[in-house]
């Protein structure tokens, strides 16, 4: 790492300026609540794989399985919203509400491809 001369100049607790702000990433495709639960299960079946082979690989597939059914169940919502948002438009509708949709499209399916 750098040593960075004016942050190190910035006295201690204030906050960072704009250029060392992060900007949010894309939204989670599932809560984190959702998937904190699915993550401790899959943690516990990996704790009991020694002692429980078979039991703990179901429950790893029964985390898949609600894994996967929540991510269908999101994004199925989220292509709703999405049509919602364009589907009863006016022909006149503005082309800029369009390209956002667009774009939305674009991003949440480029980020399925890279999953």
């Amino acid at each position: 790492m750098m040593y960075d001369q004016t942050r190190a100049q910035q006295p201690a607790g204030q906050p960072p300026g704009p250029a060392e702000r992060r900007t949010p990433g894309p939204e989670p495709l599932l809560p984190s609540a959702e998937g904190d639960k699915i993550v401790l299960r899959l943690r516990h079946a990996l704790n009991t794989f020694a002692d429980t082979p078979f039991e703990a690989l179901e429950e790893a597939e029964s985390a898949y399985d609600e894994a996967t059914a929540q991510l269908v169940n999101a994004l199925a919502e989220q292509r709703r919203l999405l049509r919602a948002s364009w589907q009863d438009q006016a022909p006149e509708t503005q082309s800029d509400e369009l390209r956002h949709a667009l774009r939305q499209y674009r991003e949440i399916t480029q980020r399925l491809l890279h999953l």
